[in-house]
């Protein structure tokens, strides 16, 4: 089954169970809202690449409530749900697209992510990485929640034990543990240190991870301003 078939089964409860399958999920996405650059009045132009249901994007919008919010995703009935959530917002638009489709054109002030760039291949996120760069204002910045690989086996199997018992303990049900799984056969998570270096390579500036709970992890970079020539 292509992933965007999976999530297009988990659609309609994507919203319930993401908190349950992800333990940690108000630090990740409240440390995400904590380090976006801009106030409540920025009239900025937000990016949500593979948003989803909405979920991370309606997040950016009651921080940045007079933003512009352009939302991409694979799945149909994802977006489906996203077009329902901001119903009454003229300010959000949407794209059925692959990451790969993503235009280098700078017209972005921020570029969110929120688990989606682990399911492609490395070279595909070196290139995305620098896509978004090009994506980006000068001025700009690209927040990613994602899921990271560990070191090691030994250190991916904790990971996994550590994500199941928690998963448990929040509650998941039987149907959505079995989904998920078959899902995360689709993952190709990388080390949180490649990463952060192909942001480097790409281009960003602050590169930075701001917040790690085993597999879970929060990092981006900036784009620096222009400079400006001052004239004597």
């Amino acid at each position: 089954m292509k992933l965007r078939d999976l999530f297009d089964q988990c659609a309609t409860a994507y919203d319930r169970d993401r908190p349950k399958l992800v333990p940690s999920f108000d630090e990740l996405y409240g440390t995400a809202m904590r380090v976006i650059p801009f106030t409540g009045e920025a009239r900025i132009h937000v990016l949500d690449l593979g948003a989803g249901t909405g979920l991370f994007g309606a997040m950016a919008s009651k921080v940045l409530p007079a933003a512009r919010l352009h939302l991409t995703d694979v799945s149909e009935a994802m977006l489906a749900q996203a077009k329902r959530r901001f119903a009454s917002n003229p300010l959000v638009t949407y794209s059925l697209q692959e990451h790969s489709q993503l235009a280098a054109i700078s017209e972005y002030d921020l570029v969110l992510s929120a688990l989606s760039i682990h399911h492609l291949e490395d070279k595909d996120k070196r290139i995305l990485f620098q896509k978004i760069y090009h994506a980006l204002r000068p001025g700009g910045m690209f927040i990613n929640v994602d899921q990271a690989l560990a070191p090691s086996r030994i250190g991916e199997d904790q990971y996994e034990r550590i994500w199941l018992e928690d998963a448990k303990a929040n509650g998941i049900s039987e149907l959505a543990l079995t989904q998920a799984r078959e899902r995360m056969r689709e993952d190709k998570s990388a080390l949180l240190s490649d990463q952060l270096m192909w942001l480097a390579e790409a281009g960003f500036d602050d590169v930075d991870c701001w917040y790690k709970r085993f597999r879970f992890v929060v990092y981006g970079g900036a784009k620096k301003q222009e400079l400006r020539n001052e004239q004597p």
